[in-house]
């Protein structure tokens, strides 16, 4: 009998790293991309000798990463301990040099980026979020008001302990029934983790700066600080336990990296391929994937399918309503969908001052905080004031533009596109906002004239390039009400032998989450398809090791 066949739909770093586990699970597997490239949301824009990230550029938990580079055909791996002890100790956090592990290394190398972030306030303040226990007492005190230090301490362990439950527990469960969701909630609850975020913070913190630098995180996983549940205290802690990381050559390099070793475990990648229906029949009253139909009329049969496609795009779009009851239209609509984001991709000539003021990852916060998130999430309006993240990844790895320049993004938090609101009219002029801002705020002085390149991306990109429902650009919103079970699930409950992975599924969005995503869904077709067990232990294998 031969191996089984399996289809991963789109090459984004959820589906590269689906594709590497199947591969691994001893399944023959084709992955089938609509652009002409791998990296789905984190595509790699070029032009003019600048390389341009169009999307994830932070990296963290390196474990994540060594561990999909360390598996072996017929070698999933998949019942080792997800968080062994060697790499959970704060101190073991590599702060310079080489962060991944000898089999990552063969494929990309990554380093630590210290600080993690610079965030500057509206008065022109700033705060190095570096993770140092020290230098975050010491800003804290500088920056807060009485009582905020011993507030942080207070906050640091509820942090830890939502992180210990949170992440290292429970991270990897599916969350399939409301049984396995009602078991831990009443830990949730002790824990204060169901209480909104921000709400969470104000508790520790009497300084709204403080406030804003403890919760703001989420926002880079599409989460609204003032809805996401507390439970996201933990990026905190994930941040803090491995720090942020960087692949030289950009998170494409990763991409590729990822790319080159799903090849050598013998998968295919199929680009140019977009998928116009998942195929359903029906089998002894059962309801089970076929295969894939493209865009051009090609059929292509498998055993299982695996979309890591947005999730409303999914089931709204790619699958005939008469197969779907819990993923029906009427519940696509009412799921709410993340915000989206407006990128503005440049390239500048360098005037050596820009490490002054700016470092590898700064966040710019506008003048309001909370009135600013209600308009992007609640009222769904284009404000005159903004926060922005800024990459300039040149500050590490200069070959990523021409001698003399610098590679840069900006990136906005805005609604998405359930707003209405006409892109085409106002993306220049946004630009254009938004490069004066960075020129007379003094953070790119005469940005202007230096530019060499622009473009920019709006929620149109994400919706009609990337196929997002609404142009959101991290799936479905993390509410509380949409996270564990209430969170589309992983194993398709209408559709034998579908499944999904990536930001729209469990356990969430961001670099690690899609990873750790791979990983559950890799279990539950392991046990769907009663993969061996010498399979799935990967006794064969040989041991992962860390730095």
């Amino acid at each position: 009998m031969g191996r089984k066949q399996a289809i991963v739909i789109g090459a984004g770093i959820g589906g590269l790293s689906m594709g590497i586990r199947l591969q691994s699970l001893g399944f023959d597997t084709t992955i089938v991309e609509k652009l002409d490239a791998p990296g789905g949301r984190a595509y790699v824009r070029r032009t003019d000798g600048f390389t341009f990230d169009m999307g994830p550029t932070v990296i963290t938990v390196p474990h994540f990463i060594e561990e999909l580079f360390a598996l072996g055909r017929d070698r999933a791996d998949l019942t080792a301990d997800d968080f062994p002890t060697e790499i959970v100790d704060e101190s073991k956090r590599i702060k310079d040099g080489i962060s991944g592990g000898p089999n990552t290394s063969r494929y990309v190398q990554i380093v630590p980026i210290l600080p993690f972030y610079r965030i500057y306030f509206d008065d022109g303040t700033f705060f190095d979020y570096d993770g140092d226990p020290e230098h975050t007492r010491q800003q804290i005190e500088e920056l807060g008001e009485p009582g905020d230090l011993e507030g942080y301490e207070r906050f640091h362990e509820a942090s830890r302990a939502i992180f210990e439950r949170g992440f290292l527990e429970l991270g990897y469960t599916h969350f399939g029934t409301v049984g396995s969701m009602l078991k831990v909630a009443p830990d949730l609850l002790k824990l204060g983790a169901v209480r909104n975020l921000f709400r969470f913070s104000s508790k520790y913190f009497k300084s709204d700066k403080l406030r804003q630098v403890f919760s703001f995180e989420t926002l880079l996983v599409g989460g609204n600080p003032l809805s996401v549940p507390a439970i996201y205290a933990m990026i905190h802690f994930v941040e803090k336990t491995w720090g942020i990381h960087f692949a030289m050559g950009g998170t494409g390099a990763l991409v590729q990296g990822f790319v080159k070793k799903f090849e050598e475990l013998g998968g295919a990648i199929a680009y140019n391929a977009p998928v116009s229906q998942i195929n359903v029949s029906r089998e002894s009253g059962k309801k089970v994937v076929t295969g894939v139909t493209l865009a051009d009329g090609t059929v292509m049969a498998a055993d299982l399918v695996v979309s890591n496609a947005d999730w409303a795009t999914t089931y709204g779009k790619l699958i005939e309503p008469k197969y779907r009851f819990w993923n029906s239209d009427l519940r696509v609509k009412l799921t709410q969908q993340s915000m989206s984001l407006f990128v503005i991709y440049f390239g500048f000539k360098a005037d050596g001052k820009e490490n002054d003021k700016l470092r590898h990852h700064t966040i710019i916060l506008g003048p309001r905080y909370e009135g600013l998130l209600k308009d992007i999430f609640g009222r769904k309006v284009l404000s005159d004031d903004f926060s922005q993240y800024i990459h300039i990844p040149t500050l590490t790895d200069p070959s990523l533009a021409p001698p003399g320049h610098h590679a840069a993004y900006t990136l906005l938090p805005v609604p998405h596109n359930g707003s209405g609101i006409d892109w085409a009219e106002v993306g220049d002029r946004l630009m254009d906002v938004v490069f004066t801002f960075l020129d007379e705020r003094g953070y790119l002085p005469n940005l202007k004239e230096r530019l060499v390149c622009q473009s920019y991306i709006t929620p149109d990109y994400f919706e009609h390039t990337l196929d997002a429902y609404l142009g959101n650009a991290f799936g479905v919103e993390p509410l509380l009400v949409q996270s564990a079970f209430f969170r589309p699930h992983n194993r398709s409950e209408d559709i034998g032998g579908l499944y999904l992975v990536g930001a729209g599924t469990q356990p969430g969005a961001g670099t690690p989450s899609v990873m750790m995503s791979a990983k559950m869904t890799a279990r539950l077709v392991a046990e769907d398809f009663a993969v061996p067990d010498e399979v799935v232990s990967g006794k064969a294998s040989p041991e992962l090791s860390y730095r």
